[in-house]
């Protein structure tokens, strides 16, 4: 498998841990970029959002998504979603993994051995 692995996410988040540990113990190497403290840029989340959906890439069950006003919360489109992404990385579900071209949102090990069988 080539080292063109890109995992997103928030260096202390437990899912992201889970990913990271199951991309070691097979031996994948690969680049983490936290978007909580290095951001991520509006065209590469736009480009996630066309590949996967925003309503993927959102992650609504999350304490900042859930504290926002109502009125922020509803009626929600692809570009209202973006900005609150864009403003509070926190809300992109993690991990994000770019492998291959292709793009792998959330982790659970059953689905990392289909991505890399």
């Amino acid at each position: 498998m080539p080292a063109a692995l890109k995992l997103y996410g928030i260096k202390n988040c437990d899912t992201i841990k889970k990913a990271r540990a199951w991309l070691d113990a097979h031996r994948l190497q690969f680049e983490f970029h936290d978007y909580k403290s290095s951001g991520i840029e509006r065209e590469r989340l736009e480009n996630w959002c066309n590949e996967a959906g925003w309503e993927t890439l959102l992650n609504r069950a999350g304490t900042t998504f859930r504290k926002l006003p109502d009125q922020a919360r509803e009626s929600l489109t692809a570009d209202k979603a973006i900005a609150l992404m864009l403003a509070q990385p926190s809300m992109i579900k993690r991990p994000v993994l770019e492998h291959g071209g292709k793009l792998t949102v959330g982790f659970k090990p059953e689905i990392y051995e289909r991505v890399f069988r």
